[in-house]
């Protein structure tokens, strides 16, 4: 198993990948500041979302479902050598990600491999994360997610799941929040040891109808962390029940289970 030196989540500072990857001084700076940068043969992506970049470039940057859509530098085209070498890769491509161009931490999303590259200036890559090496607790192919016979039911479906599975919303509201059940308190590191640590769907409270495509996600106010059994029956109704129906409907069972 290939050791991959960032751990998926956790917040770094250019300085803390300098230390961690031996970067000499006079090679750090310079393109590291401004977007992405090779060292040795490793790729490493520093992405700004919702906000611009310390050069004043932004972007329109965003995750969609498990993936990132990306912009690379003002004036990239598809055949320049730097593009190229993303595409082809010899090492890996590290790809850090934040909200607000005044803190120094990316989140670390993964180690990216190009899922679709789109010939314009600049380049759009979407980026994919599936590095078998790498933990990813957002990625959860049985996430419930609506019926496609709503109306624009397909498109409405994919852009809840990307505020659901967006990363970096979702560790914001998993640093609130933690790790037990909204509704049933369960914790599965406390149930399963390791194997269960940072594991837990994370339910959108908004309905699809109430959702625009301008929509700015609160990571606080918009999600909790539910348990998948609780996530499935909350999406049982549409629309789906609350919270704190939900609850109610597992108090008065387990009362009824007193008394049989």
């Amino acid at each position: 198993m290939t050791s991959i030196p960032f751990e998926v989540g956790k917040k770094y500072s250019r300085k803390d990948v300098y230390r961690i990857m031996n970067v000499p001084p006079e090679r750090q700076g310079g393109n590291w500041d401004t977007g992405y940068n090779r060292y040795n043969n490793d790729w490493f992506i520093f992405a700004n979302i919702n906000t611009s970049g310390r050069t004043g470039h932004n972007y329109n940057n965003r995750f969609i479902g498990n993936d990132l859509e990306w912009y690379a530098k003002n004036g990239s085209k598809l055949h320049h050598k730097s593009i190229q070498q993303m595409l082809n890769p010899v090492g890996n491509i590290y790809i850090f990600a934040r909200e607000d161009n005044n803190n120094p931490n990316f989140a670390y999303i993964g180690n990216g491999r190009v899922k679709q590259v789109f010939d314009e200036s600049p380049v759009r890559i979407i980026w994919k994360f599936n590095d078998i090496n790498e933990n990813h607790p957002e990625i959860l192919p049985e996430e419930v997610t609506e019926d496609e016979t709503f109306v624009e039911g397909a498109k409405k479906r994919i852009t809840v799941n990307a505020y659901e599975r967006n990363p970096i919303a979702r560790q914001k509201c998993l640093d609130h929040y933690g790790y037990n059940c909204s509704v049933c308190n369960f914790n599965f590191y406390e149930r399963y040891g390791e194997i269960g640590k940072d594991f837990i769907h994370v339910h959108h409270l908004k309905e699809i109808s109430q959702i625009g495509e301008e929509y700015e996600i609160d990571p606080i106010k918009d999600l909790r962390p539910v348990c998948p059994n609780c996530h499935a029956m909350l999406h049982r109704r549409k629309p789906a029940y609350t919270i704190e129906e939900l609850k109610e409907i597992m108090n008065k069972n387990n009362v009824k289970s007193l008394y049989r």
